[in-house]
């Protein structure tokens, strides 16, 4: 059975000849990355297991040096690659909350239970997230996540019940 994977960073250069990486977090939980845990990296088609030996912030950045790569040569090789974690890896959410990749697919439906769309993307705007639905003739409609107007999610269920305020289709 194959396994879903979650991209939580990229490696987007190397950091010093020791072998460190310079990695672009895709995750609001950088302290995922700690010593001794394990990470896949997925680099042109191929995943393979990596331990973190050791983890520093740098800017936006976050630096791993991984216990299996052991100079600049090596770590030139995992540029581009995406840090991975299955599910069942994922740091758990407070009741409520949902990842962005649990929202995207759901099926978005009115109050009156007519189906509106699916959801393409979630843009991150700051002050709330805002759901790019798409429609069936093509066109996007644009919901903000706020509770007035998302009124359930049911990721099991594969659909999101709102209300929409006047005026947003």
């Amino acid at each position: 059975m194959s396994e879903d994977y979650i991209k939580v960073g990229e490696i987007v250069n190397t950091q010093g000849t020791k072998g460190e990486v310079r990695v672009i977090p895709a995750t609001d939980f950088p302290e995922r990355f700690v010593k001794n845990s394990k990470v896949s990296v997925l680099l042109r088609g191929q995943r393979k297991d990596y331990t973190i030996e050791r983890v520093w912030e740098h800017k936006q950045f976050i630096i791993i040096k991984f216990a299996e790569v052991p100079d600049m040569t090596a770590a030139e090789k995992l540029r581009g690659g995406l840090l991975q974690v299955t599910p069942e890896e994922l740091v758990p959410l407070p009741e409520g909350q949902y990842y962005i990749f649990q929202i995207i697919g759901l099926k978005v439906f009115d109050e009156g239970q007519q189906e509106l769309g699916t959801v393409t993307q979630v843009l991150q705007t700051g002050a709330n997230d805002v759901y790019v639905v798409k429609k069936e003739d093509g066109q996007e409609i644009l919901i903000p996540a706020i509770k007035s107007v998302v009124t359930n999610i049911d990721i099991i269920g594969g659909k999101i019940d709102v209300t929409l305020p006047d005026g947003l289709i």
